[in-house]
């Protein structure tokens, strides 16, 4: 791109005396920049010039323009930032500094954000944001060019910029309401993260369009019309959604049981107007000409979106009975949507809209407050990501405070938002007036009154189990874990000693404690025990551990043998032999195990702890094996001890069903007094979803205990335990 096209944009809102620091920066770059080119090919210098420009498009000040110019001379050139600050000033200075630091390691590797390096990274950034958003205007433009050429890359790094892009960059363009940024962000990281959908969204518009395109236009010219009889100036025009946006609504509607011809909104209109007035106006005549949908209407001009937003929506019957989606709004609204707060940066420094550019930004306060509140980056970034970075619902004090909280927030959610002592002291809650579980998801304009204890009480362990769904919101979650680490260290040490006895027992898992507490990078059994004591670290985080021990990478230190893959499970060392899983021990996925070379079935997988492979005799016969990749279900037997009534196999198994789990055998055995024990057998996919069956089941009114058991556990008819057979299925005893 010629620099003459970002000065002649630059030049459309910048008054001339702010152009020179522009010109300056760019000689800068160029001289700098001069022979280094970029993995696609093109010039280096075509980098910085294209960030400057996007920034142009929000226009953005001069001395962004300048920084995103000069944004990639510290770390590719090895200036000292001291040079361009002798140059330039210390507050552009400041902005390069702040961009290049941002860029020095990935936020987000292989789709999963979560080191301790991945996590300070985005602390950083977001700071920096609070500090000052021009950095993060830079970020986004530099990502977004960055995006446009991403072909030249290796497709491992394609994978990972994409997918930063989608859980971490698009999210926060979104949230600080940048429309035009937002949508081609989705759309480019989309295109490389699911090729193939990608393709067949395009191919589905691309085949819809001109059907679409005559029914839009011909609603377009009767609103017009419509319009000009009423004396209202208004521009109308439609409004195609992109790609990424029709790619999830095809998702939502295909659960409905809906076909992708189905969607009638796929195009809306927009419609422009001069003032707040004119806008209810508009919707007047609109919904006069045509029949307005039920709960279709939403009011964003009285109540903002948390980035500024302001619209009014509406959804009509249009032309008989094709749904249409409209949108009214003014043009100064219009401009907001678009470019967000960078279209209030000009007033950031001014006194007249001072206040309302800090409304905008009002979030980021509550950022650094969290940023005191919270001890580590992991758990910083997590309140970023589930509190900051996805939709809001808000709700209302039974005073009429308003409370936002991120979609799926809870009552628990909202009592620690109002205040921490609240949160420990609440026994229930009641919405619009009724009594509801504190589990309950909270819905727009709900009035929440939160029923609290009077005496000092303190929160639940059970509040931190994700499953449960008490506290989704991570702000929620830092709070009780701050309570529970202020408890003496003791007692949760003994607690997480139980529940990790708990867990292993429950699931039939034989571990070294020290080993467990290695995979966390504790160093001592006590530290690791009392950060599962205080919920630091939680029974389903330890699940998920295990489960996922097998899949890590195995060190390299020779060449190793060829491996045949028979199921899910790879033999080391051995031809092509088949694989049986045995009836014994019935090893899953996230189990310890080892082959057994039979006489006459191949090779026979057993758990390492099996009982037969204990008191196996014929040592040579055992092959090491790992477990493969495979969406195939194990069999897992299961024992059940609850109290007897009435009801209770059925609630067993619905909770067992409502996890899409398969009962292959179950069984009956009365126990003393009112007692019962129950045996099953599920068809499960590893340990992380048997811990998950597990934990539901023992909600499960009545039951007592539930946890795994081998197949030599004595069963109703089913006789003596199961001995070992010479059949091939075990090992053989002499």
């Amino acid at each position: 791109m010629e620099f003459s096209r970002l000065l002649e944009k630059a030049r459309e809102y910048l008054p001339p005396e702010k152009i020179p620091v522009v010109e300056e920066a760019f000689k800068f770059a160029s001289e700098k920049h001069q022979g280094q080119v970029r993995m696609s090919g093109e010039p280096f210098l075509e980098h910085p010039l294209q960030t400057a420009y996007i920034l142009a498009e929000l226009q953005l000040d001069s001395g962004s323009l300048a920084a995103a110019l000069l944004h990639d001379i510290p770390e590719d050139t090895g200036l000292p930032m001291t040079e361009i600050e002798k140059k330039f000033g210390p507050e552009i200075a400041k902005l390069v500094d702040g961009t290049t630091k941002l860029g020095k390691v990935s936020l987000a590797a292989s789709g999963v954000a979560t080191s301790a390096t991945q996590a300070e990274n985005l602390r950083k950034m977001l700071l920096a944001m609070a500090e000052d958003l021009r950095v993060v205007f830079i970020k986004l433009a530099d990502r977004l060019h960055n995006m446009r050429t991403l072909s030249a890359l290796p497709r491992e790094r394609q994978i990972n910029n994409a997918q930063e892009t989608m859980e971490i960059y698009a999210p926060l363009a979104h949230r600080l309401g940048i429309w035009e940024l937002k949508w081609q962000l989705e759309d480019l990281a989309f295109q490389y993260l699911q090729p193939e959908e990608y393709g067949e969204i395009v191919d589905e518009i691309n085949r819809l369009h001109i059907q679409r395109d005559k029914f839009i236009n011909r609603a377009i010219r009767i609103l017009k019309a419509e319009f000009g009889r009423a004396g209202l100036a208004a521009e109308v025009s439609g409004r195609p959604k992109h790609i990424y946006s029709v790619y999830q609504k095809k998702k939502r509607y295909a659960a409905l049981g809906r076909e992708f011809n189905k969607i009638n909104d796929i195009v809306a209109l927009r419609v422009l107007v001069g003032s707040v007035q004119d806008c209810w106006s508009a919707v007047g005549i609109i919904h006069s000409l045509w029949h307005p949908l039920p709960e279709t209407f939403d009011d964003y001009i009285s109540n903002p979106k948390p980035n500024g937003y302001q619209a009014l929506h509406t959804a009509v019957m249009c032309l008989g009975t094709t749904p249409l989606e409209i949108q009214v709004r003014t043009r100064e609204m219009q401009y907001v949507a678009e470019y967000g707060v960078a279209a209030h940066w000009r007033y950031k420094e001014g006194d007249k809209k001072n206040m309302q550019f800090e409304e905008k930004v009002g979030w980021l306060r509550q950022l650094i407050e969290w940023h005191r509140e919270l001890s580590g980056a992991e758990e910083f970034l997590e309140s970023v990501k589930t509190d900051i970075f996805i939709d809001q619902v808000f709700v209302y004090t039974p005073k009429g405070e308003i409370k936002d909280l991120p979609r799926g927030a809870t009552p628990l959610d909202f009592a620690y938002r109002v205040h921490t002592d609240l949160g420990h002291r609440c026994v229930g809650a009641k919405v619009n007036g009724k009594l509801v579980p504190l589990t309950s998801e909270l819905k727009n304009g709900d009035i929440v009154e939160i029923l609290s204890a009077k005496g000092t009480r303190g929160p639940s362990l059970d509040w931190l189990n994700l499953n449960l769904g008490y506290a989704r919101t991570s702000h929620a979650r830092a709070k009780i874990r701050q309570w529970f680490n202020k408890q003496e260290r003791t007692e949760n040490i003994e607690r997480g000693r139980l529940i990790l006895d708990k867990e292993l027992r429950r699931l039939g898992i034989k571990t070294e404690r020290q080993a467990l507490a290695a995979l966390f990078n504790f160093t001592g059994l006590d530290d690791f025990q009392a950060a599962v004591g205080n919920g630091s670290v939680t029974a389903h985080q330890i699940i998920l551990k295990l489960a996922a021990q097998e899949e890590k990478a195995r060190p390299v230190t020779e060449v190793s043998p060829p491996r045949v893959t028979r199921s899910t499970v790879h033999v080391m060392g051995v031809g092509d032999l088949m694989t049986n899983i045995a009836q014994c021990c019935h090893p899953v996925p996230g189990d310890k195990i080892i082959g057994y070379i039979t006489r006459s079935r191949g090779i026979t997988i057993h758990r390492e702890d099996c009982h037969n492979i204990l008191n196996e005799d014929e040592r040579e016969r055992l092959v090491p094996v790992e477990w493969g990749q495979s969406d195939t279900s194990y069999p897992v037997n299961i024992q059940v001890e609850a109290w007897d009534r009435v009801g209770l196999m059925r609630d067993v198994t619905t909770v067992v069903a409502e996890e899409k789990v398969n009962i292959t055998t179950v069984s009956l055995a009365d126990g003393s007094g009112q007692a019962v024990t129950m045996y099953l057998t599920l068809e499960t996919t590893g340990l992380a979803q048997l811990s998950q069956i597990l934990k539901k089941i023992d909600t499960v009114k009545g039951v007592i205990s539930v946890s795994r058991v081998g197949d030599d556990v004595s069963r109703p008819g089913a006789g003596p335990p199961v001995k070992a057979r010479g059949d091939g299925s075990r090992p053989l005893k002499k």
